[in-house]
């Protein structure tokens, strides 16, 4: 099999879910650093394979360049995943994506812009901690209901591991490592030790995000 390219740096979310999704399909690919220091997203090139400037952008072969990361990750689970990981039937599928696309945008998404950049990417002299606690409580509400999807199955969308569940668990790692409140959840604190026993996990989403913190 020919070998995946990829262009976005380790420390970038979207890029450990591509990542970590490889890897658990153990899929060869070679990643280039590109975006925020490293820099590359803004030159002609790059732009030629997304003119959005973002990454991740993965290239299979000779084919088109894909970005936006929920399309990468559902062509990937639709041409080299297996009827568990991504099932063939259309609602068995809905199913797994249904939960895939609300861990993106009700989990990832909203914990991303509320809760991590506002203490790694804004000065501390500058971060307004009010801000943060404000939006902890609508997190917590996301988050009562994977707890209370977690505490019936051993994964998000069912019993297997799946699609639904690199996309909530590729931000797991920064939640529970950052320093912010965090409630008492034992099926979300059981899933989250259950991925960091997964090698591709460690690998690719376990991943310092010291490195980014913008300092005074």
């Amino acid at each position: 099999m020919h070998t995946l390219e990829i262009w976005g740096r380790c420390t970038s979310s979207n890029v450990q879910a591509l990542m970590w999704c490889l890897a658990e399909l153990e899929l060869p690919s070679i990643r280039h650093d590109v975006g925020l220091h490293h820099g590359g997203n803004n030159l002609p090139a790059f732009l030629a394979m997304n003119p959005n400037g973002t990454i991740p952008v993965l290239r299979d072969g000779n084919s088109e360049p894909l970005w936006e990361t929920g399309a990468i990750l559902r062509y990937i689970a639709s041409r080299y995943g297996n009827p568990v990981f991504w099932p063939e039937e259309a609602l068995a599928r809905a199913q797994v994506d249904k939960w895939a696309e609300w861990s993106k945008w009700n989990v990832a998404q909203f914990f991303s812009r509320f809760i991590f950049w506002p203490q790694i990417f804004v000065p501390p002299s500058q971060q307004d901690p009010a801000a943060v606690r404000r939006a902890l409580p609508q997190l917590d509400r996301y988050l009562d209901i994977a707890e209370a999807r977690l505490a019936q199955q051993a994964f998000l969308a069912n019993d297997n591991f799946t699609l639904a569940d690199i996309q909530l668990g590729h931000i797991l790692f920064r939640y529970f490592t950052l320093n912010t409140p965090r409630q008492t959840r034992p099926a979300l604190e059981r899933y989250y030790a259950d991925l960091t026993a997964r090698p591709a996990y460690r690998e690719h989403v376990m991943v310092d995000y010291e490195a980014l913190r913008v300092r005074d």
